[in-house]
């Protein structure tokens, strides 16, 4: 048997941090406004203006971190427009996405407290495409200074006594492009002025993110951590798996056994990116102080036919989940350097957890993997070893499984494992070592489903879901795992 999983159950590697678990809303198509936002005075059940059935279905996530307004939008946003009573903001149009008419009823306020009812931490990301040091200045005051300024009476006019705890901060968002398409020496001069402004009040402190490269620009990266690094916390990276090319990317359902593969080829892809990057930085950061951020990933393909091609709305199917499951294992790996990653987006924009349309709601086969795999928050990172049989398709070849093991504070161990094969099962030898005779009580969950683009619709919102899985069983010791083709599976594994 070629696949098998070796974990030592008495050897870690370091710790899931759980904001890998993260997400991105952007103001992007539907995202906030529906998707988020209905206003208090929608017909939509709602909390404040944030609609209920969001908020509770992403609750469930336990979700740590949200990042927010942007994306492109960050860097044209001038968060003042956004604050104040909602009657009087000023409108704008969203010239990155579909050209809409912006409301600003959805601003810091209203963001802050949808991570308040979330329980998650923010992550901002600021303006320094189009806006200016003071703005950025005045904004980090205005949220997280309790003491006597301007900007901290104008929070306390606008309804907000006490400051908010802010930890997360980025200066700048895809500088390389639509933040200003700047040199990296440029944006690292720039970087290093604006952050100096990013200041921390009272007992606050900020952790400052810089705008790191577009998928294998390793020169931007080089400049960065060379120019800036010792001023930084962190720095992202930005990449997304893409079938076909930038101009054909091919669709989201309907899409052939090849269009399958390639989407494989693309996510795993991430394994090199952040590989070659780390080493990067360890050039400049031996000790690992600076983390890497992956801020934006997912899948994106054509938009929905019929739907404004500046939103970005795509279905979701299992072809995603399995994308998800396999680079969620990808950052488990690198925990050591990856520390937050941000899946695009939360709802109705790209690889989404959640869908709208109108007052129905959704859950996506993406937003199933993150739910079953909450387990692996900040628990330890076991040492396995994977092999894998080959999964190939015209010449090309990938690793069939991928998997991951955890031990939770509780002793509990989680694995999960991926069978990215469209049309075969997989069976998997589960080897524990460090635990000779000791004996366990195994619990499972499978997603999978029968058809390449399965998804769930407004008409059938629960055709892809997770069930109970028991295809294994103990021989000599080990545990044999048959996984169903094209399936995520997780399995709980309790010392009696």
């Amino acid at each position: 048997m070629a696949n098998r999983l070796l974990i030592n159950t008495d050897v870690t590697n370091g710790i899931i941090d759980k904001n890998i678990y993260g997400h991105f809303a952007e103001h992007l198509g539907r995202c906030i406004y529906e998707g988020l936002w209905v206003g208090e005075e929608s017909p939509i059940p709602n909390v404040n203006g944030i609609r209920s059935d969001v908020l509770e279905a992403l609750k469930k996530l336990q979700i740590p971190v949200l990042r927010w307004p942007g994306g492109c939008f960050a860097d044209e946003y001038h968060w003042k427009d956004g604050v104040g009573p909602r009657e009087s903001r000023k409108r704008m149009v969203n010239t990155h996405w579909g050209g809409v008419v912006e409301n600003n009823h959805f601003g810091t306020h209203e963001f802050l407290m949808l991570c308040e009812l979330l329980g998650c931490e923010p992550y901002i990301s600021g303006n320094v495409g189009s806006g200016t040091v003071q703005e950025m200045s005045e904004w980090v005051e205005y949220m997280t200074f309790d003491g006597v300024s301007p900007m901290a009476e104008w929070r306390r006019q606008n309804g907000r006594e006490e400051s908010w705890p802010l930890k997360y901060f980025g200066v700048g968002n895809e500088n390389w492009g639509c933040g200003g398409n700047m040199r990296p020496e440029y944006y690292a001069d720039l970087y290093r002025q604006y952050q100096t402004y990013v200041r921390n009040y009272g007992e606050n402190r900020i952790y400052k993110i810089a705008c790191g490269p577009n998928t294998d620009d390793y020169r931007w990266m080089e400049v960065l951590m060379r120019e800036a690094g010792r001023f930084m916390d962190a720095i992202s990276l930005h990449y997304y798996a893409v079938p076909g090319t930038w101009t054909n990317k091919g669709a989201a359902t309907g899409f052939t056994e090849e269009e399958w593969f390639d989407t494989f080829v693309k996510a795993t892809y991430m394994e090199e990116l952040i590989t070659k990057h780390s080493a990067i930085m360890d050039r400049y950061d031996p000790e690992k102080r600076v983390a890497l951020i992956v801020d934006e990933w997912g899948t994106w393909y054509t938009v929905e036919p019929g739907t404004n091609p500046g939103f970005l709305y795509q279905q979701n199917t299992i072809r995603d989940a399995l994308v998800a499951g396999v680079t969620l294992h990808i950052f488990h790996n690198h925990c050591d350097r990856v520390k937050m990653a941000n899946i695009a987006q939360l709802v109705n924009v790209l690889q989404s957890v959640i869908l709208t349309e109108g007052e129905k709601m959704l859950l996506t086969p993406t937003y199933h993997v993150f739910e079953m795999f909450k387990v692996h928050h900040d628990a330890e990172l076991l040492c396995s070893h994977v092999s894998s049989d080959s999964y190939e398709m015209n010449g090309r070849s990938l690793p069939k499984t991928s998997m991951s093991a955890s031990k939770d504070a509780q002793g509990r161990i989680h694995v999960s494992l991926c069978n990215l094969d469209h049309r075969d099962g997989a069976e998997v030898l589960v080897d524990l070592r460090g635990t000779e005779g000791g004996s366990y009580q195994v619990h499972g969950r499978e997603l999978t489903a029968d058809a390449l683009d399965a998804r769930n619709t407004f008409e059938q919102p629960e055709a892809v879901k997770p069930s109970e899985f028991q295809s294994f069983a103990w021989e000599n010791g080990r545990l044999r795992v048959t996984l169903s083709p094209r399936s995520v599976t997780v399995l709980e594994l309790v010392c009696e």
